[in-house]
């Protein structure tokens, strides 16, 4: 097997390391006790954030998962529903966070690859349904959606949800962990997303190359109320401003280079699909994500991933025959290469005929 220094990672999009200049930025950051207010790198990142999405403030937040959990607390009381997709970050990989530190209630609607059709969550949503059962509070999206493969979720569906939840008096979250990656591939508009959502949740940690930091955005009542909370869950950073000035570099030079990202998803997907088209239809491959189905193999995810090591690449195993690949701007075009190189032979010599 390749020396680790050698292995093509293709995990997620969070194993990316912070470049030179993004370095060189931490090391001359201005810091303060954010937990007084008081740090000016975290303090700027945040109005940037806001200004972003046409909100009035944010939140900074060490993980994505505590950005996720404080803007639905402040949209749910204990007791009370949230919806969401069934395959959603919210609902499978925050370890039931919002049943655990709020009391929420979580029901869920399944859906291909994740994308949004508005008469889904509609269907099952239950505003103000007395004191027999669990009354609808808010509904989650998430754009792009991981377990999805990267899907983007359509603005007009959105938009349909959104003009049909506030008529029932209920509140809308973005799960925008990628909502660079959808910005990217459909040129939706920042502000146009935040128009459409009470709560919103960022991640820099992932395609944008930052080592730690996400942020939820809202009102600034929501944010003054998460903030408490933030303090409340253990998360209360001092001179934090080291990680905020990681993120302000990324903002500012990093999403240059999701659509390279994007391309280079799409060219392992033909390569894949030109032998097994059973496994990937590229036409599915909107942004950063390669979802492979391998029911039409004998292969497992598992085994896959170890051939796959066995050449110098990595890869993620998330479900029994559900293979994730996530590009990223670590990644060079001799890795992407070699990946196309390898990955097809090892799917074909599996197919079941």
């Amino acid at each position: 097997m390749s020396e680790s220094k050698d292995l093509i990672d293709l995990r997620s999009d969070t194993v990316t390391k912070p470049s030179a200049q993004m370095r060189a930025a931490i090391s001359v950051a201005e810091v303060g006790d954010d937990v007084y207010g008081e740090d000016p790198s975290v303090n700027l990142l945040e109005k940037k954030i806001a200004q972003m999405f046409g909100k009035e403030a944010a939140l900074f937040t060490p993980t994505g998962s505590l950005a996720n959990q404080l803007c639905i607390r402040t949209l749910v009381k204990p007791g009370e529903e949230l919806l969401t997709e069934t395959s959603s970050h919210i609902a499978r990989a925050e370890l039931g966070a919002a049943a655990v530190f709020s009391g929420i209630t979580t029901r869920t609607w399944p859906s291909v690859r994740g994308v949004l059709k508005a008469e889904e969550p509609l269907a099952i949503a239950h505003p103000d349904a007395g004191p027999y059962l669990v009354s609808t509070t808010a509904v989650a999206i998430e754009n792009t959606h991981n377990f999805g493969g990267g899907s983007v979720q359509p603005i007009a569906e959105i938009k349909k949800l959104r003009a049909a939840t506030k008529s029932m008096n209920v509140a809308m979250h973005l799960d925008g962990a990628r909502i660079w990656n959808a910005h990217v591939a459909t040129k939706v508009s920042f502000t146009e997303y935040g128009e459409n959502f009470d709560t919103i949740s960022v991640c820099l940690s992932k395609g944008l190359g930052a080592p730690a930091g996400s942020l939820m955005i809202s009102t600034a009542e929501r944010v003054a109320s998460a903030r408490i909370w933030r303090k409340r869950y253990g998360a209360g950073l001092r001179q934090v401003g080291i990680l905020a000035a990681a993120g302000i570099y990324a903002l500012d030079n990093n999403l240059k280079y999701l659509e390279n990202d994007h391309k280079r998803a799409k060219q392992i997907a033909q390569a894949v699909a030109k032998v097994a088209p059973k496994v990937i239809n590229p036409d599915h491959v909107e942004t950063n994500i390669v979802a492979l189905d391998l029911n039409s193999t004998t292969l497992t995810a598992a085994k896959l991933s170890e051939e796959l090591k066995s050449e110098g690449i990595l890869a993620g195993a998330l479900g029994p025959k559900f293979l994730r690949l996530v590009t990223h701007m670590d990644l060079n075009d001799n890795q992407i290469a070699k990946v196309i190189e390898v990955l097809p032979k090892l799917i074909q010599r599996a197919l079941v005929s």
